[in-house]
C-alpha cells in the first residue's frame, strides 16, 4: 500500500542545468547550423587507405600464371568511363584519371552517398 509520504521527487527536465552538457557538434546539428571542418578536427590525423579502381576482371589461376611483361589484361570498363574511388574499402566517389606533372591522379566527379561496397 502506498502513502503520500512515499512519493519521489523527480528533477525538472526543462531546467538546462539538469541536462548533460552537449558538444559543439551536437549543438550545431540540433540547431541546424552548417558543420565546419573544425567539427572533424579530432580525426584529421587518422590515416586512411585510398584506392582508385580502373576496372576489374576475373580469370583462372592458370591464365594468371601465364601473364608476363607486356601482357594486356582486359578490364570491365570502357575508355572514358568513370573510375571508382574507395576509402578504406568503401566506395565514396567516382572520378576520372588525370595527368599531373607526369604522374597519374584522380579528379572526383561524383560523390557516392551511402557508401555502397
Amino acid at each position: 500500500m502506498t502513502t503520500q509520504d512515499d512519493e519521489v521527487t523527480l528533477p525538472d527536465l526543462a531546467e538546462a542545468d539538469a541536462l548533460p552538457a552537449q558538444s559543439a557538434a551536437e549543438e550545431a546539428v540540433e540547431l541546424d547550423e552548417p558543420r565546419t571542418a573544425q567539427d572533424l578536427e579530432a580525426v584529421f590525423d587518422v590515416p586512411v587507405n585510398v584506392s582508385a579502381v580502373l576496372g576489374k576482371t576475373h580469370m583462372e589461376v592458370s591464365n594468371l600464371l601465364k601473364l608476363g611483361r607486356g601482357t594486356v589484361v582486359e578490364l570491365d570498363r570502357k575508355v572514358g568511363e568513370a573510375i571508382d574511388i574507395y576509402v578504406n574499402d568503401r566506395l565514396v566517389a567516382r572520378g576520372e584519371v588525370v595527368v599531373v606533372d607526369d604522374r597519374l591522379g584522380v579528379t572526383m566527379t561524383e560523390i557516392v552517398k551511402g557508401g555502397v561496397n
